[in-house]
């Protein structure tokens, strides 16, 4: 997305006072928000707003933030927050499993969600590279935003497919979890290492024949991740 457009989001809470302060909060950093007090409401109206990211609560009635991250993420790749005030690393791992690409801890203010937004937008677009690089049945093509596994295509998210791109530059080297934080979700600062490995692991039942035990990304205890060439 072009940085001179306007971020249309989509923000699901179900606590109207909270959700009308959020939308000003993010329309005063110039982005366009739709409101959606329910993951039903989001579900019915999510192609009308058609957003650039979803911003999802955890806790709602009727479907919970973690079920409609899933929904959302089986038709479309589009960046999705969680918001939450569990931030034990059971219901982080299950929230971005879910789907999302980012979790965030409650309380949080507006310029930190923007923050995150902006980050993860930046990041959304198609990666330069070399037109195509293999490993083994691997193939990526970052120029193309494809992926292919022993010839068929390997559907990602714009944030794995980030991640492979970042691994697949530099084969056989180490990445620790604090670099891939910069360079794949762009905020290091206040990153958590939880997101590099909850999408390193959805990365694998995608690319890897057995995930249980990789051959193309490999784990190097206490240092980080190597993309095996």
């Amino acid at each position: 997305m072009e940085s001179s457009a306007v971020t249309r989001v989509l923000l699901v809470r179900d606590n109207p006072h909270i959700r009308t302060a959020v939308r000003v909060g993010l329309e005063s950093h110039g982005c366009n928000v739709a409101e959606a007090p329910s993951a039903e409401d989001a579900l019915a109206n999510y192609r009308d707003v058609s957003p650039h990211v979803v911003i999802v609560d955890v806790i709602l009635s009727g479907i919970d933030g973690s079920e409609l991250c899933r929904r959302l993420r089986a038709g479309s790749d589009v960046p999705i927050i969680i918001v939450s005030a569990r931030g034990d690393t059971e219901n982080v791992i299950h929230g971005l499993e879910a789907g999302a690409d980012d979790y965030v801890i409650k309380p949080v203010d507006a310029a930190e969600l923007h923050a995150r937004i902006r980050a993860l937008l930046r990041r959304a677009g198609k990666s330069t590279g070399p037109a195509q690089q293999v490993f083994g049945d691997l193939e990526i093509r970052p120029g193309a935003g494809r992926v292919l596994r022993a010839g068929v295509e390997v559907k990602l998210t714009k944030t794995e497919f980030r991640l492979l791109c970042e691994l697949a530059a530099a084969p056989d080297k180490v990445f620790s979890r604090e670099l891939l934080l910069d360079r794949v979700w762009g905020y290091g600062y206040f990153g958590d290492g939880r997101l590099v490995d909850v999408h390193i692991r959805r990365l694998r039942t995608k690319i890897e024949a057995d995930p249980a035990n990789p051959r193309h990304i490999v784990t190097v205890r206490g240092l980080g991740y190597r993309l095996d060439g």
